[in-house]
């Protein structure tokens, strides 16, 4: 398993592994390039022989630089079972971007069971808390189709430090 800072070049496969799973929202490629030459330092591919099997789009927020906002992850079927969207959420809080980081953040619908398995058991391997409030309510989504969009619950986690991250990692 290979994981690093996504390139530009890998916003067509990150879209194509999005359309793949079916259950993400799914951006532009040209959103997906944004990410790789603006957000590289916060965000992670994971590649098995080459090949992309994972990802986590995520940022420093302008206006609150100790908060790591991650927008989506990703994982293909060829990456499940082995701690990938774990091990990639570490990935990104170890790199230097992410020391003076003390909390992260992320949206979740209700039904996203998985998901919120996933951040609260990141608090736990972090000894710390989950708060959880509505960011986004189903309103705000519009109607352009026929199905009604989940309110986005936040989920922030938190606070953290460096050490404890690298504790976190032994």
């Amino acid at each position: 398993m290979n994981f690093r800072a996504p390139l530009k070049q890998d916003g067509a496969d990150i879209l194509r592994l999005v359309h793949d799973l079916g259950v993400l929202d799914a951006n532009s490629a040209y959103a997906y390039m944004l990410i790789g030459e603006h957000h590289s330092d916060t965000s992670v591919v994971a590649e098995i022989d080459g090949r992309l099997v994972g990802f986590i789009t995520a940022y420093i927020l302008p206006r609150h630089p100790d908060i790591v906002f991650v927008w989506q992850v990703g994982v293909a079927e060829a990456g499940r079972g082995r701690g990938l969207a774990t091990r990639m959420l570490f990935e990104i809080l170890k790199r230097p971007a992410c020391f003076d980081v003390h909390y992260m953040d992320t949206t979740i619908g209700p039904s996203n069971e998985p998901s919120q398995a996933l951040f609260r058991g990141l608090a736990r391997r972090l000894n710390t808390y989950v708060e959880e409030s509505e960011l986004f309510a189903s309103d705000l989504f519009g109607d352009f189709d026929d199905e009604e969009h989940e309110p986005e619950i936040l989920f922030r986690i938190g606070p953290f430090d460096a050490k404890t991250v690298r504790g976190a990692l032994e």
